[in-house]
């Protein structure tokens, strides 16, 4: 090998070296950045060989690859729209809300902006698939990003909810006499979420026995407004002598009992004045021989009365958004001040064959490449696919210590190279002298 060969060869050290450096100077730079994969350089020997003279050059050629498949800490975070992928995958994410490239990234640092859409800390735009308002996906074809749209949480309107189901827990006095009564109130709302009021009156009517009816809805904010007409009552109750309820029946208008199932006990309002559908409410007064729901005890007052411990009915008026939530799942719920808590969207994990041939766009976001394969898209927690952490961030991959360590190796192999290019000059400067 010559003299210049040599100088070439160091040369070839001094720029791999140097790009080397470049990696440790990006990762480091980096190593508080959310979702950052860590570089690295292969280094690869080039050996340039003359079979006429049987001359070899030497080399290094110096390559830049990054570890994008590296799973980072995850890290809890007080934004709930924050979000990290807990395995292997990626979110969908575009730079535009609609008709967008898309993009993929594991930088979860969403948050609302001003239209309501979740962005992350680059700008990139969250997408997901819409559900339908029974939770289930809206798009036909869900293999394709073409099925996911831009992820908005603002302008999401609760819906009312009429009562189909009503319970109530409470004690009827044992100590009372035959014919006494007494009322209590409940409420319940129609299909449009409009509040009304029922009151119940319970008669003694023997021993161990009591009869409930129930008056006809008003409106629960003008008691003197009468809003329907309600059927299926009145119903006869016994009780065991350990105070526990026993059995139920139903009386028709002619006074005939008919014996009912406990669990099978309902009513019905039809004629609402609001314009509402007709209400069919299944009714929960307890089980058969247990203390859950109605029971018959002593009051120990001297003026015995009807003992309401709770009562429950699942009808809700419309409600204003609080707030949403999001679930391993990767399923965003809308939640609202009447209660009611609603699925919206859910987040899609995207997986490749080879997540490390995608290629980088930014620091955290990649494109899909044919090194990369075709990608898949796939609830979280499916598969391959990672689970959804909310409330959390993952950090970057880079290890300080490593790259320290690169950064030592690299440092001195530079100087070795260039060591190599000033005894170089230096045989070159003998050789010159060597002539005069």
């Amino acid at each position: 090998m010559s003299i210049t060969s040599a100088m070439y060869s160091a040369t070839s050290g001094l720029m791999a070296q140097s790009k080397a450096l470049a990696s440790i100077s990006s990762n480091i730079a980096n190593s508080s950045t959310t979702g950052f994969k860590s570089t690295g350089t292969n280094f690869n020997s080039y050996i340039n060989k003359t079979s006429t003279i049987d001359e070899q050059t030497g080399g290094v050629l110096a390559t830049t690859y990054r570890n994008i498949s590296g799973q980072g800490e995850i890290q809890s975070s007080s934004v709930s729209t924050n979000m990290a992928i807990n395995g292997e995958g990626f979110f969908v994410v575009s730079e535009e809300t609609a008709d967008g490239t898309v993009a993929f990234t594991r930088n979860g640092s969403f948050s609302t902006d001003a239209q309501g859409y979740l962005s992350n800390s680059e700008g990139y735009y969250l997408y997901g698939w819409a559900l339908n308002a029974n939770g289930t996906v809206a798009a036909g074809n869900k293999g394709s990003v073409d099925s996911l749209v831009p992820v908005n949480v603002a302008n999401i309107k609760g819906t009312p909810k009429a009562t189909s189901t009503m319970g109530i827990d409470a004690n009827l006095p044992s100590d009372a006499d035959t014919g006494d009564s007494f009322t209590t109130d409940m409420e319940m709302f129609d299909s449009l979420g409009v509040s009304h009021s029922i009151t119940l009156s319970w008669t003694k009517t023997g021993e161990n026995t009591w009869e409930l009816d129930a008056s006809d809805p008003v409106m629960s904010s003008d008691a003197t407004r009468t809003t329907g007409t309600i059927a299926g009552f009145p119903i006869q109750l016994s009780f065991n002598t350990d105070g526990t309820l026993a059995s139920a029946a139903t009386v028709a208008a002619d006074g005939t009992t008919t014996a009912a199932d406990l669990s099978a006990l309902s009513f019905s309002v039809d004629g609402w004045t609001t314009g509402a559908g007709g209400s069919a409410v299944a009714l929960n007064l307890g089980t058969a021989n247990s203390n859950n729901g109605l029971t018959q005890h002593a009051s120990g007052d001297s003026t015995p009365s009807v003992s309401v411990e709770t009562t429950t009915q699942n009808g809700y008026k419309p409600g204003s958004l609080t707030g949403t939530t999001i679930g391993k799942d990767g399923i965003v719920r809308a939640v609202f001040d009447n209660g009611e808590t609603r699925a919206i969207y859910q987040i899609p994990i995207a997986t490749f064959a080879n997540a490390d041939g995608l290629e980088s766009v930014t620091g955290t976001t990649f494109t899909q490449t044919a090194a990369a394969g075709q990608y898949q898209l796939r609830t979280a927690g499916d598969a391959k696919a990672g689970t959804v952490t909310a409330g959390a961030l993952e950090s970057s991959t880079v290890e300080l210590t490593d790259e320290f360590s690169r950064m030592i190796v690299a440092q001195q192999a530079y100087s070795a190279a260039s060591k190599v290019i000033t005894t170089s000059q230096d045989m070159m400067d003998t050789l010159i002298a060597m002539k005069r």
